[in-house]
């Protein structure tokens, strides 16, 4: 299969271009606040009650060779500061999505877009995303997998054509909105 068409700036609305040219993420606005919400969870939730957890195994001795529930704790506590710091690199080169500036007419970030699969005969909306809020279980697509990648710079009409875990897949783009 083809590697997809770079798209050209004409078919990107002004918030992917501002993006691209800043280097930059963009987010949702609902996208942005989860995942502030996930982060302040993590400091202001889970990073003290990990910090208790490890003071409660100093303060009773537990500190043996053979403390599972210690290892266990400092496992956990790592996961924690990782996605901490994964999170703040990530709203250090986001940018949020100007939802006026999505385009009705191509498919690009943002965009509520209907697809009918021919196979099926089957009609659903999607909207498509960054990697980072992508979540298929609830219609987020993000822009770079096969479905999102086949379906950004196209219009309402036109198919496309791309390969899916369970083998090709074509879809026709029904409509485009905010």
């Amino acid at each position: 299969m083809a590697s997809p068409k770079p798209r050209r700036k004409d078919e990107m609305n002004e918030s992917e271009l501002i993006a691209e040219g800043q280097g930059g993420l963009l987010l949702t606005a609902k996208g942005y606040e989860q995942l502030k919400k996930e982060l302040e969870h993590l400091t202001g939730t889970k990073r003290p009650e990990i910090a208790d957890r490890i003071r409660e195994s100093q303060q009773h001795g537990e500190f043996s060779e053979d403390n599972s529930e210690l290892d266990e704790v400092k496992f956990e506590q790592a996961m924690v500061e990782n996605r901490i710091a994964e999170l703040k690199t990530i709203f250090g080169n986001a940018h949020i999505l100007d939802e006026s500036l999505i385009s009705t007419e191509r498919v690009g970030v943002g965009a509520m877009v209907t697809v009918n699969d021919p196979q099926y005969n089957d009609e659903f909306e999607i909207r498509l995303v960054s990697s980072v809020e992508a979540d298929p279980a609830n219609d987020l697509i993000s822009i770079e997998s096969p479905m999102g990648t086949a379906l950004l710079g196209h219009a309402a009409g036109e198919e496309v054509v791309f390969e899916a875990p369970e083998g090709k897949k074509r879809y026709k783009v029904v409509s485009i909105r905010k």
